[in-house]
Order: structure tokens, then C-alpha cells, then sequence
């Protein structure tokens, strides 16, 4: 499994942001896609913070506070983001998914957001892996 790579088992066509996309505009995008976050990428499509759910309660208890919700998605936005190379090994990924306790990373090259790997891509790739073996 050491030579099977990030780039194999990634996602490649991901639902993306951007820093000046409206909040509101872009939790309709979270919904309507059912996905509990997104990257936030700039003109050049390097990537420059994540969006998930957990940040756009932010805008729902400031909505509370100041009945309005409003402001862009850079205002919300974390980063630095943790990601993972796309020629890392899905191995290695493993051992960090375990030490780390994310669900997902971004998958960079160059800088640049080429992809998305998940812990159930992992599975599968080992479970490829795994079948060809036996």
C-alpha cells in the first residue's frame, strides 16, 4: 500500500468557495450540495481556508446577537488549513488520519487544491488493495 498515492483515491471535483463569496450565499451552497464543508480557493485556485458547518453557527449566534446575518466568507473561513500532499503514500495518510482525528483533508500540489481524501477513501483503497492480494 505504500505505493498507492493520495492522487489515486482522491476526489477530484470538489464543491469550492470563495473568500468574497456572501455567507448566506454559501451556506445555501453547504445545503443544497449536502456537504458539511468546503475549501475556499482564490482567483488563482490555490487554497486559502476551509468552510464547514461548525464555522456558519458562528454567523447564526452573531444573527442572534445583532439580528443580521452578514459578511463574506473570509470572515469565516479557518486557516491555515492542514492538507496532505497528492504523492503521499495512502499509508502514511492512514497513521495520520489515526494521530489526528480529521475526517478529511484537502490535497495540495504546489499549492494549489487538486483534490479531497477522505478516511473512507483510505478504506477503500486498502480494501482494493486487500483483494488483489488474496
Amino acid at each position: 500500500m505504500r505505493s498507492v498515492k493520495v492522487s489515486d483515491f482522491m476526489a477530484k471535483r470538489l464543491v469550492t468557495l470563495q473568500p468574497q463569496t456572501n455567507v448566506v450565499e454559501a451556506m445555501g451552497v453547504l445545503l443544497d450540495k449536502k456537504i458539511s464543508g468546503a475549501p475556499v480557493v482564490d482567483d488563482d485556485g490555490a487554497l486559502v481556508g476551509v468552510l464547514s458547518e461548525v464555522d456558519l453557527m458562528k454567523i447564526i449566534i452573531q444573527d442572534s446577537y445583532y439580528d443580521e446575518a452578514a459578511g463574506v466568507v473570509g470572515d469565516y473561513m479557518r486557516y491555515p488549513v492542514d492538507t496532505v500532499e497528492a504523492d503521499t503514500d495512502i499509508y502514511s495518510l492512514a497513521e495520520r488520519f489515526l494521530t489526528e482525528h480529521r475526517r478529511r483533508y484537502p490535497v495540495v500540489r504546489h499549492g494549489k487544491l487538486v483534490g479531497q481524501i477522505s478516511r473512507r477513501d483510505v478504506l477503500r483503497a486498502a480494501h482494493e488493495s486487500l483483494r488483489h492480494e488474496s
